[in-house]
């Protein structure tokens, strides 16, 4: 039985165009969220301070809630490893690897930005042997 597919409403609009070019405006709310917000701006205040004097007496919840809001978790920071070879070819790219792995042994980047490094290093290889893969066989192919 074949799957016979239903012709889209009259007033649909056409696949690819947006009902909304200009989409949604930065920072709206949605419907759920605005009365939580205006209750949270009522008593932001007096909530912020209660957990700051139960942390302040020494509960650990608190503690851990105060810190997160005052030194938030760090995010990616920019890496310089100025000495990193040409990645052109897959030598290249392995002399590359090998830059990362001493930098991250030295201690000049972390191993979890390390691993991203490795990771794009990974994806431009394949992409070389993939443009590699693609003129052999146009070379064999024309051979024929």
């Amino acid at each position: 039985m074949s799957e016979r597919k239903r012709p889209p409403p009259p007033h649909a609009f056409p696949k690819g165009v947006s009902g909304n070019p200009a989409g949604k405006p930065k920072g709206t709310r949605n419907k759920i969220e605005r009365p939580i917000v205006a209750l949270m701006g009522q008593h932001a205040e007096a909530v912020a301070q209660r957990v700051i004097d139960e942390a302040l007496q020494g509960d650990l919840q608190a503690c851990r809630l105060v810190l997160e809001r005052v030194s938030p978790a760090p995010k990616d920071r920019p890496i310089n490893l100025p000495d990193l070879p040409s990645t052109h070819n897959v030598a290249g790219v392995s002399e590359a690897q090998q830059r990362i792995l001493e930098a991250v042994a030295d201690g000049a980047v972390t191993p979890s930005e390390g691993s991203t490094l490795s990771g794009i290093l990974e994806a431009r290889r394949k992409a070389l042997e993939t443009a590699e893969l693609e003129q052999r066989i146009t070379a064999l192919e024309a051979k024929r």
